[in-house]
């Protein structure tokens, strides 16, 4: 998902000016203050990770950030946000409130907003190089040059593929979280059968995802008729650590696993040679989970494709900042000079 207002006919220099960068997800907005640098490179001004609940929309929450942190009027805006843009309106159900762009342009002003998928601009973050707060999680501790493979399990389950440079290093959204749950074990069928018990489409974001945690949870109560104890994904997370819950330990495990399934049917749709790397918060707290779980054995896939997947790092990085400053290079990249008048060139080339 991506759009933007066209900047064909503005001046490169107010490129050079501050414009602000957020990435929006279901629970946080971690929003920032940027400018390009010299050679194109971001430069955060200022920074604030605000809670989606504590305002009562998009709008709100981008001006109490302007008003905290902007000296002076920002005119541009560029948002990473989870779910795909239909005409004027960010489409995700697990948003708190609705998003539409054009709304944003006229509460605050702003001359130009541009929006993508909150994965692809994760996946500009990430160009190859390597990330210090990243922890192997699997597979050969190695930076190869290949399509890098970004996936995000939190409020839902995204993710996206960066081309390597000789291919642009562009970065494709998908909506591979909406793909058809898969079951492995027999214990998954029964989950499956439990949560569609005429059959039909479940979603794998119904299960890889903080709520689908929870989900899992709730339904083992339900199937040792038991009444769930905890209310939170990260009460599961802590109950399964602590190996204090049965049921929070056994929905863990299956998290794990089916996250593993998840990422190695990806990595060999995409062959991403430039490894796999697993984002967000909610995963980043899950890490000690993940490195005793089946995630490597359902990675893997056991067929003949285990070869080239062996051969694939995967990579558990923290999200934090990377989503805006995807963003702001994206933005960039978009409006660069080279770029606007390539843009001239084909729309006269359209219209001759």
């Amino acid at each position: 998902m991506n759009a933007a207002i066209d900047l064909m006919d503005r001046p490169a220099s107010t490129l050079t000016m501050p414009f602000l960068a957020a990435d929006v997800g279901g629970t946080y907005a971690r929003v920032a203050l940027v400018q390009a640098s010299p050679g194109r490179e971001v430069e955060v001004l200022a920074y604030r990770k605000l809670a989606c609940a504590d305002f009562p929309g998009l709008p709100e929450l981008l001006e109490s950030f302007v008003q905290a942190e902007a000296r002076r009027g920002v005119r541009r805006c560029v948002l990473a946000c989870a779910g795909h843009l239909e005409g004027d309106e960010v489409l995700n159900d697990n948003s708190v409130w609705p998003i539409h762009l054009a709304q944003l342009r006229q509460a605050l002003g702003f001359d130009d907003v541009a929006a993508l998928n909150d994965l692809e601009a994760l996946g500009y973050a990430l160009d190859g190089s390597p990330d210090s707060g990243a922890q192997l999680l699997c597979g050969p501790d190695i930076h190869a040059d290949g399509p890098i493979l970004v996936i995000g399990p939190g409020t839902g389950l995204g993710a996206a593929v960066r081309l390597p440079a000789a291919a642009g290093g562009h970065v494709l959204a998908t909506e591979a979280g909406q793909t058809d749950y898969a079951p492995h074990s027999m214990r998954e069928r029964e989950l499956l059968a439990h949560l569609a018990p005429q059959g039909g489409y479940v979603a794998f974001e119904r299960i890889v995802s903080g709520p689908g945690l929870l989900t899992l949870y709730t339904t083992l109560c339900a199937l040792r008729k038991e009444p769930p104890r905890l209310a939170t994904p990260e009460a599961v997370t802590a109950a399964a650590e602590a190996c204090s819950d049965a049921q929070a330990v056994e929905a863990a495990e299956i998290f794990c696993a089916s996250l593993g399934s998840f990422a190695g049917s990806l990595a060999m749709t995409f062959m991403s040679t430039g490894g796999v790397y697993l984002a967000g918060g909610f995963l980043h707290s899950m890490n000690a989970l993940l490195g005793r779980s089946a995630f490597e054995q359902r990675f893997l896939h056991g067929r003949s494709v285990r070869a080239f997947l062996s051969r694939v790092p995967v990579r558990v990085t923290e999200h934090g900042r990377k989503g805006v400053l995807g963003a702001a290079r994206w933005y960039l990249r978009r409006h660069e000079p080279s770029q606007v008048a390539a843009g001239r060139v084909l729309a006269g080339q359209s219209t001759g």
